[in-house]
């Protein structure tokens, strides 16, 4: 599925270095209508937000090679606006959660991940509607 044909659709990407998690990810997001967007390493994932359109990205705390925490920051970097809901099967260092605009436990995924999802999508377009009005003014 090609996320540009439905614009109406909020583009989630899901960064996580677990395939069988990438899956789940995908599973519950589609089945919910939301279009999707993976990616299985850093590299990856990075590239995607500096090219795709997003809504927001879900990012696993413990990748191969980097944290959240490391990746989250340059997230934040290429796109400041964008949503990041971190996840983690474990604690997270308090520093990494300050850089992420929410945090949901693994084990707690399939019950809060997608009201976590609608509550800040949903309030992110006033967002940017203020900002785009803010760039015409001048």
């Amino acid at each position: 599925m090609i996320p540009t044909l439905f614009p109406s659709k909020k583009t989630i990407l899901c960064m996580d270095d677990d395939p069988a998690i990438l899956c789940y990810e995908t599973a519950l997001l589609e089945r919910s209508g939301y279009a999707v967007l993976t990616a299985a390493s850093r590299l990856q994932g990075l590239r995607l937000v500096a090219t795709c359109h997003c809504d927001a990205v879900l990012l696993d705390y413990e990748m191969e090679g980097m944290n959240g925490h490391d990746i989250a920051f340059q997230i934040k970097l290429l796109r400041p606006e964008l949503i990041v809901i971190l996840l983690s099967g474990r604690e997270v260092p308090t520093q990494a959660l300050a850089l992420v605009d929410a945090f949901v436990p693994k084990l707690e995924t399939s019950r809060q991940l997608l009201p976590m999802i609608a509550a800040l999508c949903s309030r992110r377009p006033d967002a940017n509607r203020k900002q785009e009005s803010q760039r015409e003014d001048r």
